[in-house]
């Protein structure tokens, strides 16, 4: 994959039971909040780490609030060398609504 893909909550879902790594891209403290149960918060201070232990073939599912920043994320990611990588369309927001016992609080994941 060169390009990263736009992908329904449906769809996430079925790569989260896949094993898909789930990346959060927005603020902190939105995280902390609430987030896709099991997702990883990735920022400037943690995008290094995350890249130097990233499985570059594993799906990469990126979330952000709308669908909207979740989109440079992942094709930033892609252009760094992963290869499977999608967007969340719709975002946390769409998430909860659609998912909401697969959510979770906190910053340890």
């Amino acid at each position: 994959m060169t390009e990263f893909k736009r992908i329904s909550p449906e769809q996430a879902q079925a790569l989260r039971e896949q094993g898909a790594v789930v990346v959060d891209v927005r603020d902190p403290a939105t995280f902390a909040a609430l987030h896709v149960k099991g997702s990883k918060h990735l920022d400037n201070q943690s995008l290094h780490a995350f890249i130097q232990a990233a499985d570059f073939d594993a799906p990469t599912v990126v979330v952000c609030y709308h669908g909207n920043s979740s989109q440079s994320a992942a094709a930033y990611l892609i252009s760094q060398g992963f290869t499977d990588v999608y967007s969340l369309d719709g975002g946390f927001e769409l998430w909860r609504t659609t998912y909401p016992d697969e959510t979770a609080q906190g910053t340890a994941e």
